[in-house]
């Protein structure tokens, strides 16, 4: 039994590192700060106990003392306790404090460190804390003392002489004093200053200043405040991402969602994830494929259910494909396949049923067969056309798209337009997001559709689509989004 006090990072998920991410995977129980990243909790098997312990100016879950009671009781009772705390839990994170609960207590624990805010929140705003030729070393300091000690352990005076950059945390209260007292301490009132709010988060806000200036910029808590010349220094990258600032509501199927969600996050998108189907098993039987002369597949969703949940008597791998002729619709569905060893024999240009039906060859022999794998739900054009051209079409239903369950929390936010684009997939999607989302947002926000099929079906459910991805793929779609948003100039 053990208690591992892990530390979080300052904010992007990303950043916790790989002893903390794995401790997470088994933890039994979890105690978190109030700024913990819902992606890191999601990392705790189901049946894990999360338990709150975070502290807001004017709101506190539990006290220090409670939580080091929490620790001490489950650390007796469970096998692996994860404390995750924000940023390093050594650096300002009171995470001494618990250490010392826990080894009088006779509890084993463990210390996972992480990256403190004082330096992360400085690199996301493209600020280096030290830089040849301008700081050759820094300092680190709380502008939020223990409100019952009887002194001040800062002496501020004496930072402003020791030079080199300062990073003040926990100091958004007390700026104004506190930049007084360093320039009475010698620092020039033109001293460039860098406060990082919410920083390595995508709602990281950066405001630029300096001593004299600063205690009227507007600064706001939770802020890392960077004081020195490489504050004046704009290496900016995590903010100047095309997206960044943006909110952007996926509507697929959480199983699919995250290719798309990756994308758009490395592109600064707060990603928004309301699936509107969920992919349901079916039970079904996998034919004798010797008899057909084509096997097509419409969709990645048909390609893994039809091998990871078919029956066949002797199994099914890419050995019961032999002398078949493979069609797919999509390079994602090509993909898929390729990824068992599977070649693909035709893919059409675009990737709708039509393209496929137009770009088939004609049957070797009337009544040649085709298998086609797909959706219990779904158009009819492939199969009547493949039919009206000679071939004798048999469907073999092997998933089933259902209404996914909403978060309600989502729902509300996507009601009310606190987003800035819907994107759609499939046809599917788009049902289901308005019988979710009903009454539709007004103002409606962008959006982008992934090919001609889901556009109709938006515009008969009352959206207006305001751009179409011409590639109808994931890479097509995103292209299509960031042209859009330059083109409207949406926030």
């Amino acid at each position: 039994m053990t208690v591992y006090l892990v530390g979080a990072g300052p904010g992007d998920p990303g950043l916790i590192t790989v002893r903390g991410a794995e401790l997470l995977r088994r933890a039994d129980v979890v105690v978190y700060d109030r700024l913990a990243s819902p992606t890191l909790l999601a990392l705790a098997p189901a049946g894990a106990e999360l338990i709150t312990a975070g502290k807001a100016p004017g709101q506190v879950d539990l006290t220090q003392e409670q939580i080091n009671q929490v620790l001490v009781d489950r650390g007796r009772t469970a096998g692996c306790v994860v404390r995750l705390k924000g940023g390093d839990p050594f650096v300002f994170g009171r995470g001494g404090e618990e250490a010392e609960a826990l080894a009088a207590a006779g509890i084993a624990f463990e210390v996972v460190p992480g990256i403190t805010s004082a330096i992360g929140a400085a690199a996301y705003a493209g600020i280096p804390v030290t830089h040849r030729g301008i700081s050759t070393h820094f300092t680190v300091v709380t502008g939020h003392e223990d409100p019952a000690k009887d002194r001040t352990d800062v002496d501020w005076e004496a930072l402003a002489r020791v030079g080199g950059t300062l990073v003040i945390l926990m100091g958004a209260g007390h700026l104004a004093v506190i930049a007084q007292r360093l320039i009475d301490g010698g620092r020039a009132p033109d001293t460039p200053v860098a406060a990082v709010r919410h920083g390595t988060r995508l709602d990281q806000h950066t405001v630029r200043a300096t001593l004299a200036t600063v205690a009227d910029a507007g600064v706001q808590p939770p802020s890392a405040i960077v004081v020195g010349d490489v504050a004046a220094l704009d290496l900016s990258w995590f903010e100047a991402r095309p997206l960044f600032g943006r909110s952007v509501v996926v509507t697929r199927a959480r199983e699919q969602a995250s290719e798309l969600r990756t994308r758009l996050e490395d592109l600064g998108a707060e990603v928004i994830e309301l699936p509107a189907i969920a992919i349901s098993p079916i039970d079904f039987t996998v034919p004798a494929l010797h008899a057909y002369e084509w096997l097509v597949f419409t969709s990645v969703n048909g390609v893994r259910a039809f091998f990871d949940r078919g029956l066949a008597p002797a199994g099914l791998d890419a050995r019961a494909l032999a002398g078949l002729r493979i069609a797919a619709i999509g390079p994602g569905t090509a993909r898929e396949l390729s990824t068992r060893g599977i070649g693909v024999d035709l893919v059409p240009e675009r990737f709708v049923a039509e393209a496929l039906l137009d770009a088939f060859p004609a049957p070797t022999a009337t009544g040649a067969r085709v298998l086609l794998a797909r959706a219990e739900q779904a158009r009819d054009v492939l199969p009547d056309g493949l039919a009206a051209r000679g071939y004798s079409v048999e469907v073999l239903p092997v998933y089933r798209t259902v209404r996914a369950v909403p978060d309600e929390r989502v729902v509300a936010r996507v009601r009310a337009g606190d987003v800035d684009a819907l994107t759609f997939t499939s046809s599917s999607t788009v049902d289901n997001f308005c019988a979710v989302v009903d009454p539709l947002p007004d103002p409606q926000p962008l959006v982008v559709s992934i090919g001609p099929v889901t556009s109709k079906t938006a515009a008969d459910r009352g959206l207006r689509v305001d751009a179409e991805a011409a590639d109808h793929t994931i890479d097509g779609l995103v292209r299509t989004l960031l042209a859009a948003f330059g083109a409207t100039g949406a926030r």
